[in-house]
């Protein structure tokens, strides 16, 4: 797969700004020369193995407090799927690269263009704040923290296939992520074209009808 080209963010970079999307777009560049899922999850699973328990703590310490200042019940029903779209994606993907399972991945990823324009929108993304990113959470206050809340939604949805947001994570209405055999179905799918960074522009979900 050929090198993406990176996008620079609007406006004049801080030192300590420009090296974070530097460092960013390198792994960026790297993880473009994935041309099957096993390499991708492979690639992916190398980043993630940079983080330290300190910064994991960082990011899950942030999210704790996120959650604690929605309102109940909401709170209550969607804690575990935010954990489960960023730790349990990271607990999977340690065990199936711990495992081997990535070698055995051949298969090519689904949509190379669609991969290669969801890698070009990373860094950028990883340096705007949080208002500039609608869909990406709070608790991700670094631009490494933003970009291992990437890693984690490509590993999803260019590796297994399957949604940014966990099967059954509610929504405000009552209004949920579904899966009906090979398919799944969403209520904020197609709500966001308009949000560059948004990772619903990349998921596989469908939009549910009528919504």
């Amino acid at each position: 797969m050929e090198t993406v080209a990176v996008p620079v963010p609007h406006g004049r970079l801080t030192p300590s700004d420009q090296q974070a999307f530097d460092a960013i777009a390198e792994t960026c560049a790297r993880l473009s020369g994935a041309s099957t899922r096993g390499e991708l999850g492979a690639l992916i699973a190398e980043v993630a193995l940079s983080y330290s328990v300190f910064e994991l703590q960082v990011i899950g310490g942030h999210l704790r407090r996120e959650v604690a200042a929605l309102p109940s019940p909401y709170r209550e029903a969607i804690d575990p799927y935010f954990t489960a779209q960023i730790f349990g994606a990271h607990h999977h993907l340690l065990l199936m690269h711990r495992s081997g399972a990535f070698l055995r991945m051949q298969t090519p990823i689904a949509d190379p263009t669609l991969f290669a324009d969801f890698l070009a929108m990373i860094p950028a993304s990883c340096l705007r704040s949080d208002d500039e990113r609608p869909g990406v959470s709070g608790h991700l206050r670094t631009p490494r923290h933003r970009l291992f809340y990437y890693l984690m939604t490509g590993f999803m949805i260019f590796v297994l296939g399957r949604p940014g947001h966990p099967v059954g994570m509610p929504f405000p209405g009552g209004f949920f992520v579904k899966e009906e055999g090979r398919r799944f179905l969403c209520p904020i799918r197609d709500k966001e074209k308009d949000l560059p960074f948004s990772i619903c522009n990349f998921c596989p979900a469908e939009q549910i009808e009528g919504m």
